[in-house]
């Protein structure tokens, strides 16, 4: 049996971790500095960079960092800085920067509220219930009226993924909350978390893909986030949630 509170990795990994974690974000940042000065690209071609490259290499900087959900004083701390830096550095006009504290903000978030669940079921049950609830928002609630009406508000606190010649797309709050809670839980119940990471990140390009090929503002993201997750781990949700038998 998995002790709720297993480490992700072994001690001798972590240096490894840490030199793939400092090698992945030098590039990431290099490519979104870079990326606003490069010619524009068709729509298409923009879609297939960021949902097979830039997405997937920034999200694998929570992967890397997952190490840090078991430390709640540190997560803590980090949440109130990076959401403090996130906030001065977009008013400042220092968007790359803001983009990055953004990202280390909500995945801060996601670990710490992870705090308040104590059984996986918990976890399953939230994967079962922020599909509609997202799907509500979108379709007929507040995302769609910030969206439609006021993306400044939605530019302001997404994390952007972008495109040569500045074009980018971008997931909420949210979208990235949930993404660093459901990964921490593989992590805490000993589910699998790399594969959590995979299916959960190509459902987000799935997403993408799908928003452009149907030409809609905005598409739901966190029921194809909740997807991935029962993906990777069905079968063992499944075993350890199942009725036994005296």
């Amino acid at each position: 049996m998995v002790e709720p509170n297993a480490p992700v990795l072994r001690p001798r990994s972590l240096p490894l971790r840490v030199a793939a974690f400092v090698v992945v974000a030098a590039g990431v940042v290099a490519w979104d500095a870079v990326a606003p000065h490069i010619d524009p690209v068709s729509t298409w071609w923009a879609v297939a960079i960021i949902a097979a490259g830039v997405l997937p290499a920034t999200l694998a900087l929570v992967y890397l960092a997952l190490p840090l959900w078991s430390h709640p004083r540190v997560v803590a701390a980090g949440l109130l800085v990076f959401l403090a830096a996130a906030i001065v550095t977009w008013r400042l006009d220092a968007h790359l920067a803001s983009n990055f504290m953004k990202l280390a903000a909500y995945s801060c978030g996601g670990w710490l509220f992870l705090r308040l669940f104590e059984e996986l079921a918990w976890v399953v049950l939230i994967a079962v219930v922020i599909p509609f609830v997202d799907a509500i928002s979108v379709a007929a609630g507040p995302t769609k009226t910030i969206v439609n009406h006021h993306f400044e508000v939605y530019s302001a606190v997404a994390v952007a993924f972008v495109a040569p010649g500045g074009r980018a797309a971008g997931l909420g709050p949210p979208d990235i909350l949930f993404f660093a809670l459901f990964l921490a839980a593989a992590a805490r119940w000993g589910l699998r978390p790399g594969w959590t990471w995979i299916a959960m990140t190509g459902m987000y390009s799935l997403t993408l893909v799908l928003a452009n090929a149907t030409d809609v503002n905005g598409l739901p993201a966190l029921p194809f986030l909740s997807a991935g997750f029962v993906l990777a781990n069905g079968d063992l949700l499944w075993k350890r949630l199942r009725p036994r038998k005296a």
